[in-house]
């Protein structure tokens, strides 16, 4: 069988690699000749389509190329890092393909905690509800916060405050109209719609 002049069968792929690095043609072409087919073989394969199988065997060599001075011999085989690059841009391939995003286009998920803005709404809007708590008789203003701010039962409250449990659904609906009376003509100012 003959082969390339070229064709070096004895230097391992990491010694090729830090060759490259160093400037080495021969070194280059050799490890070029090495593994594209490999890549190429394996995209092809994955895709079916033999354009997007060079796209991706190039970006793949490309891509060793670049890491090549940074390469560590004993971190990774090299065509194991390779097929794993491969194999990476096939999938963003395919995902295209069906219309999903690539993995580089993913966008980071944003963070759930309010930014300013919503910080200082969200204040407002308890800092008015504090004042409008304080305008309330004192047995309105404890059924409705045991009610709606510690959550508690209306039976649980009855005990609390030493009332009937209808005594204490009386309070906490007067409580309630009475603070929604008190709250209104800021509706806007706070952020709340006429929906809300």
């Amino acid at each position: 069988m003959d082969m390339p002049l070229d064709q070096d069968t004895e230097t391992d792929d990491a010694t090729l690699l830090a060759r490259y690095a160093r400037g080495d043609a021969a070194a280059t072409r050799t490890l070029t000749l090495r593994l594209t087919p490999r890549v190429f073989g394996h995209a092809f394969r994955v895709l079916g389509d033999r354009a997007e199988a060079e796209d991706v065997a190039q970006d793949a060599m490309l891509r060793l190329w670049k890491i090549a001075p940074k390469w560590e011999a004993d971190r990774a085989q090299v065509s194991t890092w390779l097929f794993r690059v491969t194999a990476n841009l096939c999938t963003d391939r395919l995902r295209k393909r069906r219309g999903g995003p690539a993995l580089d286009d993913i966008v980071e998920p944003a963070d759930p905690a309010p930014g300013a803005e919503g910080q200082l709404q969200t204040r407002a809007r308890m800092d008015a509800l504090t004042a409008a708590l304080q305008t309330l008789p004192d047995r309105q203003r404890q059924a409705v916060v045991l009610r709606h701010i510690e959550g508690l039962a209306n039976p649980e409250i009855a005990d609390i405050l030493d009332v009937g449990v209808e005594a204490v659904e009386s309070l906490t609906a007067r409580g309630k109209r009475a603070l929604k009376a008190a709250l209104a003509p800021q509706k806007q100012a706070l952020g709340y719609s006429d929906d809300s």
